[in-house]
């Protein structure tokens, strides 16, 4: 990939998938992932540049929902309890590359069902969280997110709507920082197995945390729940088309 088309093409298209993504509380991993393999982006990098990137996105979002008084810690801890350490352990394995898009591929179909409506509403009456239930889902959660190098924020946003265990502005809060601990969780365990950074990763860096905190401000400003979810479905479908398509070719 030559350096201008990274600049006049990729960072704007980097820019706009974090402050989608940070407008529902999401760091952004599958999207950025996403847009490396399109940019021919080598395996090696993509998985420990996604996980830094999502760091940075996923706290300037918890940040701002945090302000707005979203954040439920109670529903926070269960699944972050279990969901850490098996993100540590799933960043150990490795997949065969298109395995490994596809896998991710697949798995952004299902918030984008649920978001669009095909399963399960945004109930007015929050129930209880299970807490055993909260524990299993966070290990499984935890475990996958770490092998694939995502946060696990669009596998249980869908699942803490489904279950009405939140509504969706306290769904994106504590998915924010749910995104955040397990990157950093997953990102040690790239670090002791041995770690490759794309070259401007710096650069990246400060073209998603503006727009994350753009996207994550305007939504907690502005945006009502039925907009946020169509925001975040668009995100997802055009993500997992792109990895249909790079794992094919």
């Amino acid at each position: 990939m030559q350096e201008q088309d990274l600049i006049w093409l990729f960072m704007p298209l980097l820019f706009l998938v974090a402050l989608l993504y940070a407008s529902v509380g999401h760091g952004g991993a599958s999207g950025y992932l996403a847009l490396m393999a399109l940019f021919s982006f080598h395996p090696t990098l993509m998985k420990s540049s996604a996980l830094i990137l999502n760091v940075f996105v996923s706290f300037v979002a918890f940040i701002q929902y945090y302000k707005g008084d979203y954040f439920k810690w109670k529903l926070f801890f269960p699944f972050a309890i279990t969901s850490i350490p098996a993100s540590f352990i799933g960043s150990y394995i490795l997949v065969d590359t298109t395995i490994y898009k596809l896998a991710l591929a697949i798995l952004l179909l299902f918030p984008i069902a649920r978001l669009l409506g095909l399963f399960g509403k945004e109930s007015a009456e929050i129930k209880e969280l299970k807490f055993v239930w909260a524990l299993i889902i966070g290990a499984v959660i935890g475990f996958f997110s770490g092998m694939i190098g995502i946060g696990g924020g669009i596998i249980l946003s869908p699942i803490l709507l489904l279950l009405h265990w939140a509504n969706m502005k306290q769904t994106a809060a504590v998915s924010a920082l749910f995104i955040f601990v397990n990157s950093l969780s997953g990102l040690a365990g790239v670090f002791i197995r041995g770690i490759e950074i794309e070259s401007q990763l710096w650069i990246s860096i400060l073209v998603t945390v503006v727009g994350g905190f753009l996207g994550a401000y305007i939504a907690r400003k502005n945006l009502n729940n039925k907009v946020l979810k169509f925001i975040l479905a668009g995100v997802l479908t055009i993500a997992s088309a792109k990895l249909f398509i790079v794992a094919y070719q």
